[in-house]
């Protein structure tokens, strides 16, 4: 699989960070609870409102903070283990390109609400805003990282509500999109990862190291891109097929 490791500054093997991984698979796995959920509900299995419902809306703020976090210190990591500026542009270049994908599979399926900011974007735009700033000020960005997430509610203007400006955040009307995470406020929790990350740099990341490693999590967070690209459409084509065969309506 050519998308392992994008957010993990090691290569299998030796010196990996196990329980990280391990704590980026279990996002991996509630995500796709989530998102089956999602699914069933989109099939008429489930009757429920994703949208509005906060049961659903936190869950989703506690996912997108877990991927976030285990970035921002997967960050630190390669921040100290001074990767190449090649491993960084082509991990990012792995990222936003699936993120590209992600905008034409969701255009062909929610054409009125397809995603053009959502989780890969956002981590695009992170990483390139922690390359240009947060890892000079290593620990610092912790005193950045709740102005970023405040930034929001202290700075949003209606000007900022077009499509193009989408990006910044600094909206005061959400936009009709089935995934959004924009740069403000989520870059403030990618900061707390990062910037938590750095202090951790000054104990040689021990405390990282005694994560506890479960196997299967661990294994599913050294493959984070790959699960994300391939979990929906095997959910949605194994609830499509399913519903054909029980001749029950599907949405498409």
């Amino acid at each position: 699989m050519i998308f392992r490791d994008l957010q993990h500054p090691m290569r299998a093997g030796a010196g990996r960070f196990a329980g990280l991984d391990s704590l980026r698979g279990a996002a991996i796995l509630w995500m796709m609870a989530f998102h089956f959920s999602f699914d069933l509900n989109w099939f008429g299995y489930l009757h429920t409102d994703f949208y509005t419902d906060p049961i659903w809306l936190w869950q989703r703020v506690c996912i997108v903070s877990t991927f976030l976090v285990s970035a921002g210190l997967a960050q630190a990591v390669s921040d100290q283990r001074r990767r190449s500026e090649w491993a960084f542009w082509r991990r990012w270049g792995q990222i936003f390109g699936a993120g590209l994908l992600v905008v034409a599979g969701s255009w062909l399926l929610f054409p009125e609400s397809f995603i053009y900011f959502g989780i890969l974007q956002g981590v695009a735009g992170m990483l390139l805003v922690h390359r240009l700033v947060g890892r000079r000020l290593g620990a610092w960005v912790l005193v950045l990282a709740p102005l970023a997430i405040a930034a929001p509610h202290l700075f949003g203007a209606a000007r900022f509500n077009p499509p193009w400006w989408n990006w910044t955040g600094l909206i005061t009307r959400k936009p009709i999109t089935e995934d959004y995470v924009p740069l403000l406020p989520w870059l403030g929790v990618f900061w707390i990862g990062a910037g938590l990350g750095a202090l951790l740099r000054r104990v040689e990341l021990r405390p990282l190291r005694a994560l506890p490693r479960i196997p299967v999590l661990a294994w599913m967070g050294r493959w984070p891109l790959s699960f994300y690209l391939l979990h929906q459409p095997i959910l949605i084509g194994a609830l499509w097929l399913g519903s054909r065969l029980l001749g029950h309506a599907a949405p498409f």
